[in-house]
């Protein structure tokens, strides 16, 4: 058995309601996409400092039978298209449907990669060969809070959005507080000229 030689790259997860796009809630329509000013400049920043962009996001409307998968990947490839425009690249999206009181009976499981567990950043730092040490997680949840803390990434909480103060309430507890997701930009790219 030879040693693994991948080179483990580290990366930016980004929760997308409230942290990308404007919080709505059981968003279901493109037309509802809205970027929060300064994300794409963010993004720009993230891939300029050579990190992989990765958002991890709970998406209850399919447990809920609002809409299917495959229409939040259209969702998804709509927001990407708006991004490329202002020359900001996601690498990947990460997505789960479950719901433990899900409409859906196929989606009423209690999972591993719904937030606040960290399902989806072990499964993407599984397949991308990320380095979780030189990560970090940037949401406007307890929830996204707590995940971070659980994959052992540097948690950044941003004032949008939910802004911490949504009714889940997890004890996670952030590395850094920032206005929005382009203040986090500045502490990330500060933190790692240390």
């Amino acid at each position: 058995m030879g040693i693994n030689t991948k080179v483990r790259h580290p990366a930016i997860f980004l929760d997308r309601d409230g942290t990308i796009i404007h919080q709505v809630e059981l968003l279901s329509r493109t037309d509802q996409i809205r970027l929060i000013p300064g994300a794409a400049e963010a993004i720009q920043l993230f891939n300029k400092l050579r990190f992989l962009v990765i958002v991890v996001t709970n998406q209850p409307v399919v447990a809920r039978g609002i809409v299917t998968e495959n229409e939040v990947v259209h969702i998804h490839d709509v927001l990407v298209k708006r991004l490329s425009k202002k020359d900001a690249r996601i690498d990947a999206f990460y997505f789960c449907p479950h719901h433990a009181n899900a409409n859906l009976k196929k989606y009423r499981v209690v999972c591993t990669c719904r937030k606040p567990e960290p399902g989806m950043i072990l499964e993407a730092a599984k397949e991308h060969s990320i380095d979780l040490k030189k990560s970090f997680l940037i949401g406007d949840s307890t929830q996204d809070v707590l995940a971070g803390n659980r994959a052992k990434v540097k948690m950044i909480l941003v004032k949008t959005g939910h802004g911490g103060g949504d009714s889940w309430q997890h004890n996670g507890k952030p590395d850094f507080i920032a206005k929005n997701i382009l203040t986090a930009a500045t502490i990330i790219k500060r933190e790692t000229k240390k």
